[in-house]
């Protein structure tokens, strides 16, 4: 299976980590990336308002017969975006484990800013290993 992008959005829907797990993928430009997690953003805050369950947090699973995107929310509002392969299995319990890392690796880290853009080596290194041994 194949896992090919994650996003990480900031409460304030700015895009503070994208990385690409897949060499095939075509590449954007920042601004696209930028207009991309603010769409999402807008989206979700509007599924979450017109939902017919009360309390609804908004939209989970986005599936089309080439991708699936995968949200996952912290209590904080960060937004965990994971696009994958339809197939893929898991990809909950892997939003999970790449929160753990982000907690780990960037929230603990006494230099980073919340809410900046992330640029800690080892949150990357070990995010990629992690990937890398997705079955």
């Amino acid at each position: 299976m194949v896992v090919y992008s994650l996003y990480i959005l900031n409460k304030a829907a700015g895009l503070i980590y994208q990385r690409d797990f897949n060499e095939g993928l075509k590449r954007l430009s920042s601004n696209d990336y930028l207009v991309l997690s603010g769409t999402f953003h807008a989206v979700y805050a509007i599924a979450s308002q017109i939902s017919p369950v009360p309390s609804s947090s908004g939209i989970e699973v986005l599936e089309t017969e080439t991708f699936r995107l995968q949200c996952f929310q912290t209590l904080t509002g960060t937004k965990f975006l994971l696009i994958s392969e339809p197939r893929q299995q898991n990809t909950d319990a892997i939003l999970r484990r790449i929160y753990e890392l982000y907690a780990d690796y960037v929230i603990k880290n006494p230099f980073y800013q919340i809410e900046m853009p992330v640029r800690c080596d080892l949150f990357d290194r070990h995010l990629a290993t992690f990937i890398r041994g997705i079955p």
